[in-house]
């Protein structure tokens, strides 16, 4: 038996239009972020795991995948921290089955199962000073989607006008930011410009590196996108 670290939370989440409209430069599209209706959680301070995966399950789980014709390549899992391999765990959020909830400063983000269990992944989440925490639905979802850098980011960066809104965005591809999958969050019926995405670089699982974003290798994103359909909740923890 092996328990995580102690976790306890109880707070009231929200975010500002202010915080997601700057948060999301580097994987939202749009820009406009309405505020969402503070809502309260509470998380055991205890919870643990299920058996990991074995070897020969990771060699399948990150092995190469030939999707939407393009092979994704394997990833190299053994140089990343074995807790943050998809696996099913107790459920430590408290939430209800077919939520998703994204623990920001544990790096892991949560799809809620019946009979108190939970699918788990390692994330990258956004770098400090990009972070954002609400509530809200996965209004959509798509398959290799485009990546259009807002024209904030376009400013800061411009050597990125060529993947503008203007000029139609990133073609999808391996290279592309948002991976194999986006998953577009919404709050009361606004774009949150928050997402989440799959991730060509394995090496960002864990870490806070992206502008705002929570990504997933792309193993990941693809099994995450067949497990929730739109309109699934979502909570994200600061």
């Amino acid at each position: 038996m092996s328990f995580e670290n102690p976790i306890s939370r109880r707070s009231f989440l929200s975010f500002s239009a202010l915080t997601a409209a700057s948060a999301l430069a580097g994987c939202a599209s749009t820009s406009s972020a309405p505020g969402v209706q503070p809502v309260a959680f509470r998380v055991p301070r205890l919870f643990q795991t299920t058996p990991a995966p074995t070897d020969a399950e990771l060699e399948v789980m990150y092995g190469p995948i030939e999707d939407g014709g393009f092979l994704i390549p394997p990833v190299p899992y053994k140089q990343i921290d074995p807790r943050f391999y998809r696996q099913q765990v107790i459920d430590p959020t408290g939430q209800a089955p077919g939520t998703i909830v994204v623990d920001t400063p544990s790096r892991f983000l949560y799809v809620v199962q019946p009979g108190g269990t939970a699918m788990r992944y390692g994330v990258g989440i956004g770098r400090e000073g990009f972070a954002w925490s609400g509530n809200g639905v996965i209004q959509w979802k798509q398959k290799w989607p485009r990546w259009k850098p807002p024209n904030e980011m376009v400013a800061r960066q411009p050597e990125l006008t060529k993947y503008s809104i203007a000029n139609g965005g990133m073609e999808p591809g391996l290279k592309n930011p948002l991976g194999a999958r986006a998953l577009y969050i919404f709050s009361n019926g606004e774009d949150s410009l928050y997402r989440l995405h799959g991730n060509p670089d394995w090496r960002s699982i864990g870490k806070a590196v992206s502008s705002g974003c929570v990504r997933l290798l792309n193993q990941d994103i693809i099994d995450l996108y067949d497990r929730v359909p739109q309109k699934s909740p979502i909570v994200v923890w600061q």
